[in-house]
């Protein structure tokens, strides 16, 4: 994250994406492939890390080998295969939606995970107990805990979607859009760009 400044001098916390440019590599039908997308790659990827059947497919569009794919059914039938995207696509003031996986934290306790206060205080035969859980689940009548309840687990590595982002500024030689607000992800997570 970093910050900007209005035209009034008022302070906005910004997200800086690298945006671009991004190449069509296939575009999906109805006829071929049951449904209407886009296909888009980015980030260039050295050859000898790259699959055949990838090269294939990059050779196709007549492209470098590249590292994420994203399809997006918004623009579908609108662009052609080699084409290319770039962040000319947005416009200052404009609010969009950025799609991204937030950051892992592993195997967390229910005080971490889920806010859980732990069992009682520290007095009445307390001991190692201040981050446990609690009772569980009920008697003999069901004889096991219903799924979906809130225990300790994995926490973290879901996709986040940040929705109505204002764009604040726009510079098309670097590739690169300032978002105003924060979105979820560790940095340089890919992200996608929704409209």
């Amino acid at each position: 994250m970093t910050s900007a400044f209005s035209a009034n001098g008022k302070y906005i916390p910004c997200t800086v994406i690298e945006a671009g440019p991004c190449v069509v590599t296939q575009v999906k039908t109805l006829e071929n492939d049951g449904y209407v997308a886009l296909q888009m790659a980015f980030d260039e990827k050295r050859e000898k890390h790259t699959s055949g059947a990838m090269k294939g497919h990059f050779a196709k569009a007549s492209t470098t080998p590249k590292r994420k794919l994203a399809e997006f059914r918004e623009f579908a039938g609108e662009k052609k295969v080699g084409e290319t995207i770039t962040v000319d696509l947005f416009a200052e003031g404009e609010f969009v939606d950025v799609v991204s996986t937030s950051k892992g934290k592993g195997f967390q306790g229910v005080v971490k995970r889920h806010g859980f206060s732990g069992v009682g205080g520290s007095t009445h035969g307390q001991h190692d107990r201040s981050r446990a859980p609690g009772s569980n689940g009920a008697g003999s009548d069901p004889s096991r805990v219903f799924k979906g309840k809130r225990h300790a687990g994995r926490m973290g590595g879901d996709r986040v979607k940040s929705i109505n982002l204002e764009i604040v500024k726009v510079l098309p030689e670097k590739n690169l859009l300032i978002v105003k607000g924060s979105i979820a992800g560790a940095k340089g997570a890919y992200v996608m760009i929704e409209k």
